[in-house]
């Protein structure tokens, strides 16, 4: 098929209406959008249009059988004002993977590239120009047939949109570890990026906040012994000087974010340990006071320190942020090759635009 990108347009710019000092994140959206349907086995004619609603029929499967997923990357800009994206490419294998595990098509890394790269690159005034700030971007694709027989559908659609979003200042969060419900199980979708796992979590998490926690630590659903993921996001620990995190085990998210801090750790020569790790080990260098830190990472935040963690009535209390140096160390320096402060070592980084395909306006 051709890959080539139609592009129409928006005639009403909302740009020069955007206050880069004040944006409430997921709630502004740029002005264009990416749109590519799957039909008959194939993908369709990829086309960029203004961003805008879409049409659904109330039988549309996705509503009723939950094939959805999603992805969330960042667009940054450089001192000059160049727009980069973060390892693109990693982004195009995840939703792949998560496609299939849903039985959905997997889409053409070509076509998934080129859409970033010609959306971001038409919608690059958007980026706010500040280190921490940055383009969301939301690739997601979902169901698209009319029909309530329990089946994978025939056809989908595959969307992108941005919204520029601000610093990511959260204060420490504090952790409830859950041991009522579970996020994910071995043999599940928990490592895929599915809308359900989302819509799974939002009752404990619901339940954590209405005690005072921000987020759930979550722990395995065979034992509830093993660390898994927090929140929507990994999860590492700071453990007498070494760093540790849960093995990616088919029930935790392939973190791009995860996947970046450990490189940048290692090559910091910080010594860090992919493997399971029991609540009772967190408990218990808690009470030597070997802990010194626990932080998330994700697209979102980039990393989101942990001030507290309540286990089975007891609640651990973290150093605080400003006496840490492993975590500030890690953000600093994802915001800093995004920005354009530090070098680039590992080439990441790529300036939108340009590895798009041939693109023509309508």
């Amino acid at each position: 098929m051709n890959h080539n990108i139609t592009i129409k347009k928006t005639e009403n710019s909302r740009l020069s209406s955007v206050d880069f000092d004040n944006l409430p994140f997921g709630r502004l959206f740029s002005d264009h959008m990416f749109v590519i349907d799957y039909i008959d086995g194939e993908w369709q004619e990829p086309q960029i249009v203004p961003y805008g609603t879409i049409e659904i029929e109330p039988s549309n499967m996705a509503l009723h059988y939950g094939q959805a997923v999603f992805e969330g990357m960042k667009a940054t800009k450089t001192a000059d004002g160049k727009a980069m994206l973060f390892r693109p490419e990693q982004h195009s294998r995840r939703i792949n993977a998560s496609a299939s595990r849903l039985a959905m098509p997997e889409l053409p890394e070509s076509i998934f590239l080129d859409a970033v790269h010609t959306l971001v690159d038409l919608d690059k005034g958007w980026i706010p120009p500040t280190e921490g700030s940055a383009l969301y971007i939301r690739p997601f694709m979902f169901a698209s047939d009319h029909s309530v027989g329990v089946r994978p559908s025939s056809s989908y659609k595959f969307m992108i949109f941005t919204c520029p979003v601000g610093p990511y200042y959260a204060k420490p969060v504090k952790l409830l570890a859950e041991t009522t419900y579970v996020r994910a199980a071995m043999g599940g979708v928990g490592e895929a990026k599915a809308a359900g796992n989302y819509a799974a979590a939002m009752l404990p998490s619901l339940l954590a906040q209405q005690q005072g926690y921000d987020q759930v630590l979550w722990l395995d659903a065979k034992e509830f012994k093993y660390v898994q993921e927090v929140g929507t996001m990994n999860i590492f620990f700071v453990i007498d000087g070494k760093v540790v995190t849960p093995m990616l085990s088919g029930t935790i998210l392939r973190g791009i974010t995860r996947n970046s801090i450990i490189t940048f750790l290692k090559e910091g020569g910080y010594e860090v340990e992919e493997r399971r790790i029991a609540i009772d080990e967190i408990v218990e260098a808690h009470k030597n006071g070997t802990l010194t830190e626990a932080f998330g990472a994700g697209t979102a935040a980039v990393i989101s320190h942990v001030a507290s963690i309540l286990y089975m009535g007891e609640e651990m209390i973290l150093p605080p942020v400003e006496e840490r140096e492993i975590g500030p160390w890690a953000k600093s320096q994802i915001n800093g090759v995004r920005s354009g402060r530090l070098p680039d070592a590992k080439g990441w980084l790529i300036e939108a635009g340009q590895l798009k395909g041939a693109a023509v306006e309508v």
